[in-house]
């Protein structure tokens, strides 16, 4: 049972962190900065569905890898949006410029082993509006460092779409209500947006997306099996939008760039969705305002 070896890793590890005495962290908890924004959005042909995909590629050091892993044919591939854990800036970057994408990068701390910033990037082809941080509750129990959710609005061919990309604690650091409390947090603030909603990353746990799916998310990811490990830590999350097919969601081959595997998901509005759009739809006969579709847009 995943709760019971988490319990017994915990177990472990918290002696060993206590007799270490483990360097802390350097927070950036002021909501406003720092925030980085780059990059241009490459536009293409816009589609039916979205393709999502989450990474935590440890450290942000295999960055040259990751490109190449996120360009070659499969299901990583052309994404619309990637969500990066584990990142730097310059890391971030490099990775947008490689595959042409724009970026949100928000880093939460100066994070003491790599000896660098630690936070969460979005990166997509099409327009990320109103890049902002949200900070999320707790501590880590050892480092102190507490994390930093990246949210923007993305410009999709689906129509705007508020993301939210996150890494929330790990199990070796905090209880599992920590979690908990940082998908609340997600949700509080996705409260105020009423159109189509995506939070993607490393949750660390099941637990942050069960939150999510209490207040109307899909999971379509839920049974993709195991990307850490054992653990099924890496997850993609949704409101208004669902899985594409039956099997439109799963794990991509361990690379070396990472100890997590990436997880892709192909997302397409649910039925329900549609219904409520073609109920509010402007009808036929009324002009269109030029310039309203998200792909007139010109990259920047």
């Amino acid at each position: 049972m995943v709760s019971g070896v988490l319990g017994r890793c915990a177990a472990l590890v918290l002696p060993l962190a206590l007799a270490a005495g483990c360097a802390t962290a350097r927070n950036y908890e002021d909501p406003a900065a720092p925030i980085y924004r780059g990059g241009s959005a490459a536009l293409r042909a816009p589609g039916q569905t979205l393709r999502v995909v989450t990474f935590n590629l440890q450290w942000g050091r295999a960055v040259d890898q990751a490109a190449e892993l996120l360009k070659h044919a499969g299901p990583l591939r052309d994404a619309d949006l990637i969500v990066l854990q584990e990142m730097d800036r310059s890391g971030t970057e490099r990775l947008a410029q490689a595959l042409g994408y724009e970026y949100v990068y928000v880093p939460s701390a100066l994070h003491p082993v790599p000896q660098q910033d630690f936070g969460v990037a979005l990166l997509s082809p099409w327009p990320l509006e109103d890049g902002r941080k949200l900070l999320l509750p707790h501590h880590n129990l050892f480092r102190k460092l507490r994390r930093s959710a990246a949210v923007a609005t993305l410009r999709s061919p689906l129509g705007p779409v508020r993301v939210y990309g996150i890494h929330f604690e790990s199990p070796a650091a905090a209880l599992s209500h920590v979690r908990r409390d940082q998908a609340r947090a997600v949700l509080a603030d996705a409260e105020g947006w009423s159109g189509l909603a995506l939070v993607a990353g490393d949750f660390n746990g099941r637990g942050g997306p069960r939150e999510l799916t209490k207040a109307g998310f899909g999971w379509p990811t839920e049974s993709i099996g195991s990307t850490a490990g054992p653990f099924a830590f890496d997850h993609i999350v949704a409101r208004g939008l669902c899985a594409a097919g039956p099997a439109a969601a799963g794990v991509a081959a361990k690379t070396p760039a990472s100890d997590h595997k990436p997880v892709w998901a192909l997302l397409a509005p649910c039925v329900d969705t549609i219904a409520r759009g073609a109920a509010t739809a402007v009808p036929p006969t009324a002009p269109a305002r030029s310039g309203s579709h998200p792909a007139s847009r010109s990259a920047s």
